[in-house]
């Protein structure tokens, strides 16, 4: 199949990187109800909130109760994003099942994001990365703005790499590469994996791309060229970066299903299921989601022609 994998698994960061850049709160019982949703879409992995401080993203400080409510699937891995070892600690009460740690490969981005400098950022997540081992879940690591810095610009691939090393060395299972802001290009992709093969392990790999310049698919196709077999995407392009200006909506679950499917590339997520749990989403925040699937639908719905 020209080199394609056959499989390819799609992690669901809606909940949390969607939500997280609302205007609005969303009540948690909706959030119960859309995870519930999500859960019956056929996902390996969904990415459920944040443990951070309800002061920096006040939209998910209510991670513990969507924890304790929303029926769990025994084949998903629960993920959410936690800070420092106090958000750790809120997460082990709620028993979540991967931890996902998160850092900025570029240094302003670090300071903006985190408050600390990339240097001063490797001995938190470190304590949290081994506590969280020690409690046996498994770790993932967010590393932003990848292929592109709102403040910086273009972002050496050495200091990615070096950002990178430093977290598998502490530990962690999986690496998410992001491209925050949404900047790449699939030239940009295609050298950047060029330039790592050989020194990152890639099924251990996942590609984070955000679709503000309309390229998200188009990257994606690259990587999967390059044997990225692990995409995270949020439903209906739902998200953003609330610390980069610009930054719109992730690349579309929704979309990003639809191509692989029309590929012949299987994902295990059940196309149906994903619609329902689009409309639902749709509703609870009052405003159309901008993926091409939920826009075709939307016409559709509305009557609208061609």
């Amino acid at each position: 199949m020209n080199g394609l994998p056959e499989f390819v698994t799609v992690k669901e960061v809606g909940p949390r990187d969607g939500l997280q850049n609302e205007a609005e709160h969303i009540p948690t019982e909706f959030k119960v109800e859309w995870m519930d949703l999500l859960s019956e879409a056929g996902y390996s992995s969904i990415e459920f909130s944040s443990f951070v401080h309800p002061k920096w993203i006040p939209q998910l400080k209510d991670a513990k109760q969507v924890a304790e409510q929303m029926t769990r699937n025994p084949n998903i891995t629960y993920a959410a994003l936690v800070p420092n070892k106090k958000g750790l600690e809120a997460a082990l009460e709620a028993d979540i099942d991967e931890v996902a740690v998160f850092m900025s490969a570029s240094e302003t981005h670090n300071l903006k994001n985190i408050n600390k400098t990339i240097q001063d950022t490797f001995p938190v997540l470190k304590e949290v990365i081994q506590e969280a081992k020690h409690h046996n879940k498994r770790v993932r690591g967010y590393v932003s703005t990848v292929f592109g810095c709102p403040y910086e610009g273009e972002v050496p691939i050495s200091q990615v790499l070096h950002v990178c090393q430093q977290l598998i060395d502490m530990g962690v299972d999986e690496i998410s590469l992001g491209d925050t802001i949404g900047v790449a290009d699939p030239l940009q992709v295609e050298q950047f994996l060029k330039t790592i093969e050989g020194k990152m392990d890639f099924n251990r790999l996942a590609m984070h791309f955000h679709n503000t310049h309309g390229m998200a698919l188009a990257n994606t196709l690259v990587s999967l060229k390059h044997g990225i077999t692990i995409f995270d995407s949020s439903l209906g392009g739902l998200g953003g970066c609330p610390y980069a200006k610009g930054a719109s909506g992730n690349l579309a679950t929704d979309d990003l299903v639809h191509m692989l499917h029309k590929m012949g590339i299987q994902t295990g997520i059940r196309e149906t299921k994903l619609k329902e749990a689009a409309l639902f989403i749709q509703q609870a925040i009052q405003k159309e989601l901008p993926s091409h699937q939920m826009q075709i639908y939307n016409r559709m719905d509305q009557g609208e022609g061609c």
